[in-house]
């Protein structure tokens, strides 16, 4: 897990472009993360603001980006680079290795950038981060990502409550390749 990397990369796909989140996105992580799926799904940040997304950019997302050189990717079609949700690869206190998750905004869901943003990520891990396994989690009733994962390999292998969480969750793994 352990990566050190000098400087983050950017990550390209045919049509996205994923590139780690600043707090230059402060609006938008609001506006994410305020969708009524995302708190349903994912929980409640207690993101109200602008001010307080930023704030949780540089408390939850950059200590890992620059520990690591991977954490949350916003992710951007490179057409009109219009941010359409995020990509990420996340290590959790508590939780043994490191977990891929996905967001993206309602009108930008159901139109394959989630496949291709989360597959370009899995790939990343395992071919650039050095990474062996990852682990997926996704609340028990959230179909469209359990098909998601399934598409990029995952594999279920039971629940999990995660650390300061009472929902039992979902959980996928997946190994590189060999």
């Amino acid at each position: 897990m352990e990566n050190l990397m000098t400087a983050p990369i950017t990550l390209d796909t045919r049509l996205l472009r994923l590139r780690p989140t600043t707090v230059d996105d402060g609006a938008f992580i609001r506006r994410l993360m305020n969708t009524p799926k995302f708190k349903k799904h994912i929980g409640d940040r207690k993101i109200r603001s602008v001010d307080d997304a930023k704030a949780y950019i540089k408390r939850s997302m950059l200590p890992q980006l620059e520990r690591y050189g991977y954490s949350n990717f916003t992710v951007i079609r490179k057409a009109d680079n219009t941010k359409l949700g995020t990509c990420g690869l996340y290590v959790r206190e508590g939780v043994e290795g490191v977990d891929l998750g996905f967001a993206f905004l309602p009108l930008y869901e159901h139109k394959g950038y989630a496949f291709e943003s989360a597959e370009r990520l899995k790939n990343a891990a395992f071919e650039e981060f050095g990474i062996t396994e990852l682990n997926a989690y996704s609340a028990k009733n959230n179909r469209s990502s359990h098909v998601l994962l399934e598409k990029l390999g995952f594999t279920a292998i039971g629940t999990i409550r995660l650390p300061d969480d009472d929902k039992e969750l979902s959980h996928y793994r997946i190994s590189r390749p060999d």
